[in-house]
Order: C-alpha cells, then structure tokens, then sequence
C-alpha cells in the first residue's frame, strides 16, 4: 500500500481528499503546513506528496521546489492541489518541480487520475 503525505490546511479539503485517496486504498499521514511535512519526510519513506498550495507559513510552491532540490527527496511524486487556477499558476508549479496539478473544487477522478499516474 503507498503511503501518500496530504499537505493541507482546509479541513474540509483534507477530508474530501484524504476520503477519496483511502477509499482508493492508499495510506494517507496528514499535516497543515509545510514546515510538518518536513518533519514527517525527515522521519518517513513517503511515496507522494499532495499539497496545497496556499498554506499557513510556507506556501507550497516553495516546499514543493525543497522537496525536488534535495537529493534525498527529489524523486519523490508531488501533485499539487489548489483553487489557483490561472495557466501560470499550473506553469510556475511545473517549474517548482511538481508532477502534476489539480484544481479545486477537487474532481476525484481527476485527483486519482493524478496521482495513480505518479505513485506505483
């Protein structure tokens, strides 16, 4: 089973989210900031990363370009998800590094799709 950590602060958005990958069968270790999920990916084998973008401290393009500038983290899945929806947003997230984006409201294929593609 993969173990995906959920970088989100909206707890509604987490529970959609975190309810949609379980059910899909994937373990889930659930933070609201960036400076957590450091904590967890020091600690932890993660499979994937899916991250808010708009997050308290942090934003997420800033710890998604972390993730993918760190060896020991770098090929590590990052698909983001946010309700900035603009092509540079999904541009400036390409850039930092991330693997895929979705846009929220979150459509569930559409985040599975995602991540499925990126998590084996």
């Amino acid at each position: 089973m993969a173990t995906l950590l959920l970088v989100e602060d909206s707890p509604t958005e987490a529970q959609i989210i975190t309810s949609c990958l379980e059910n899909a069968g994937f373990s889930l270790l659930k933070v609201t900031t960036a400076e957590a999920a450091k904590a967890i990916l020091d600690q932890k084998m993660i499979d994937g990363i899916v991250l808010d973008v708009v997050l308290p401290g942090q934003s997420g393009f800033g710890f998604c370009r972390e993730v993918k500038n760190d060896p020991k983290t770098k090929d590590i899945p990052v698909i983001m998800c946010s309700s900035k929806s603009e092509k540079m947003d999904k541009k400036w997230a390409s850039k930092q590094g991330a693997n895929d984006y979705v846009t929220k409201p979150i459509d569930q294929n559409e985040l599975l799709n995602a991540v499925r593609r990126w998590v084996h």
